[in-house]
Parts: C-alpha cells; structure tokens; sequence
C-alpha cells in the first residue's frame, strides 16, 4: 500500500491506473471523497516521484533535475484540500522527467530520439515547447543544460506514452465529464508549484500565487475575478496569467460552452517548502487551509452555475 493510500480515509473511492515502465504501481491516483459535494477536480500533473532506476541513471543531474521539473510536494498540499473539500483529486505518479501531462503528445523534440521517427514536422504551435528544451519529454532546463546522458529510445518513448499520458488524460476527461453531468457544470483546479519569482526592482514583492486562464479562454471570469479576490483578502499576492497562463491541459479541457472550465493555480514553493525548497516545510497546513477555503468557495459559485437559468457574471 502507497502513502497516498495509506492517508486515505473511510468512503475514499480510489482508482488507479496506467503503468510507469520499469516500475511497478500505477501512473496515476483518482480519489473521490464519497459523493461529490461540489463540482471540482483538483489535479496535479507534476507531483509525481516514482522514477525507473534506469531513468535515474539516464538522467546527468537526478537530484537537480527533480527539484526543477516537479511540482515539489504539492501532493502535500492538494490532498487535505480535496478531503477537507471533498473535490476529486487526480494525482500523477509518474515524474515530469518522463512525460510532461502538460504538454501535447505532438510536442516532441525528434533531436533526442533514437529509432524511427514520424514524417518531418514543420515547426508549429503543437511543438513550440519542445524547441525550448520542455516538450512532452523535458530535454534541458535553463541553468543546467542537457538532462539526459543518451538519446530516448522511440519505443521508450511510445511506452511512456501508452502507460503514463494516455491513462492520465483519460481518467481526467472521465472525471470532468462525470462531474458535468452531474452538476451541469465542473472546474478543473489544475495545481502547480513554481520557483519564487524574480523581483522587477528592489521593493518588488513578487507574487506568491498565479492564476492562470488562458487569458479568459479556459473559465468564467466570474470565478478567475472571485479567486484572484479571495486570496487578495486573505493578505497574499497574485497574479493574473503573468508569468503563467497555463498550458496544453487548459487548452484542452477548459471547455466553457460544455459547462467545462479550467484554471491553472500556480503556488509559489517558498510558502510550503523549507529553504532549499525541497520538502515541506511546517508552512504547509497553512497552504493548505488557504486553498481548502479557495476551493470551496469556487465550488459553491459553480455549483449554482449548473442551476437552470443561471446567468453567469464577472464581480464588480
């Protein structure tokens, strides 16, 4: 049994599913904490910790390379708040080391690959991510360089895929469709965790969270203004789309016109971490309270969203 098992409590349903090459376990968690009591799926595509011992010996840097591509420990964070909250909770097992769940399958750099490859592909919106070295399998990081000592196999590669993306996607869609069609109406709470933010000047002070929608695309503005006011009242600084907007699971699940809407909430690692930003720091119940009350205070506005007749509007 998982820690992630073990934590889960009386009524948890609990479903798994894909599988990490290399490793036995699952690709993913999906926890439903008994009937949902407010439309919500929180999921978090970069927590996952559970490395192959041959991507570990793959990879030139594997303590550097997980403190810059995982979502460090928001697992920590996200699961009191989706049983204190009672939002389904989508957890990735798998390493973004891998596979990227937040990135197209078409967002591959063929440089790193070895084998047969498709026919040549123009540079586009579907790869733009992969020519800065994070594509569906991160190739360098800013600051580090190249992460892998070989070239990725193609069939590593259509395994990772086949095990770890296409389970993930599916169990997400699923949840999404499953909550719509209950409630009329779901959000995607898609959590992730960022560096601290660079100031601009000396009496900067940098946002601690971001909230991202696309830039109106993925969400109601209703509920973007209402979380961006929520945390401005709770005496914390965020942010709107900038630096982060979200990404490829925005783009393809924030579906407004079907009653599907998306956002990205970035939390800066400095306020659950400890210094190194490395494991949880006693910070993190805080964190968690916070956005506990976060989601529960979106869950009641989409809920009534879902209502016949409900005219949705932004805040004043």
């Amino acid at each position: 049994m998982s820690e992630r098992q073990a934590a889960a409590t009386t009524g948890v349903e609990h479903l798994s599913g894909g599988k990490i090459p290399g490793r036995q376990g699952p690709s993913y968690n999906l926890f439903r904490f008994g009937e949902p009591s407010i439309p919500i799926l929180i999921a978090a595509p970069h927590c996952g910790r559970a490395y192959p011992d041959d991507v570990l010996a793959a990879l030139r840097d594997p303590d550097q390379a997980r403190l810059r591509l995982e979502d460090r420990h928001i697992d920590a964070v996200a699961q009191p708040v989706a049983s204190d909250t009672g939002a389904s909770l989508l957890l990735a097992e798998a390493p973004r080391a891998m596979i990227d769940l937040n990135r197209s399958v078409e967002d591959v750099d063929w440089g790193m690959v070895r084998g047969a490859k498709p026919r040549p592909m123009r540079h586009s919106l579907a790869n733009r991510r992969s020519r800065n070295g994070l594509g569906l399998v991160p190739r360098r990081i800013p600051g580090m360089g190249e992460i892998w000592r070989r070239p990725l196999a193609k069939a590593e590669l259509d395994a990772w895929i086949e095990g770890i993306y296409t389970p993930y996607h599916t169990a997400l869609g699923h949840e999404l469709e499953r909550l719509r069609d209950r409630w009329g109406v779901a959000l995607l709470v898609d959590l992730h965790s960022m560096p601290p933010l660079k100031r601009s000047h000396p009496q900067d002070h940098p946002a601690e969270f971001v909230i991202g929608d696309r830039f109106g695309a993925s969400c109601d503005p209703g509920l973007v203004d209402l979380a961006i006011r929520y945390l401005a009242t709770h005496g914390r600084r965020v942010a709107h789309n900038r630096p982060y907007s979200g990404g490829y699971v925005l783009d393809r699940y924030g579906q407004t016109a079907r009653g599907i809407h998306a956002v990205q909430i970035e939390v800066c690692r400095s306020t659950y971490l400890d210094a190194r930003l490395d494991q949880p720091s006693a910070r993190v119940g805080a964190i968690a309270k916070l956005i506990a009350g976060l989601v529960r205070t979106l869950g009641a506005e989409v809920a009534t969203m879902g209502r016949p007749g409900h005219i949705a509007q932004a805040a004043e």
